[in-house]
């Protein structure tokens, strides 16, 4: 995962490592969201599984499906909803093949951080 300096002039600069993920085998980065503890959850698809990382890549919590998970996204009433967007992959294809796709929840440890 990378990060940038806050831009001052609206262009991204100072591009630098935020978490290298690369040294967890496996791990195939989706979609992600932030929470107001700096950590980031990220949907992985082949792994069947989010995951909150901090800075520097430790993994802070993992939450394992049983399907693949493409998106997440921190929100709900109390801001601490984490929702998971899943689904079989490879998706089944042809005649007949039911949908797979599910929204998934779980209660996070952190609320969100911003608004989507």
């Amino acid at each position: 995962m990378r990060a940038f300096a806050p831009p001052s002039d609206g262009r991204l600069a100072n591009r630098r490592v935020w978490a290298d993920l690369t040294a967890a085998p496996g791990s195939h980065p989706d979609g992600i969201c932030l929470d107001t503890e700096g950590a980031v959850w990220y949907a992985d698809v082949p792994a069947r599984c989010c995951v909150r990382v901090r800075e520097g890549g430790e993994v802070l919590d993992a939450i394992s499906l049983d399907r693949g998970c493409f998106a997440c996204a921190l929100g709900g009433a109390d801001r601490r909803t984490l929702f998971m967007v899943a689904a079989a992959f490879p998706t089944p294809f042809g005649p007949g093949a039911a949908p797979t796709g599910q929204v998934l929840t779980a209660e996070a440890p952190a609320l969100a951080a911003g608004w989507p």
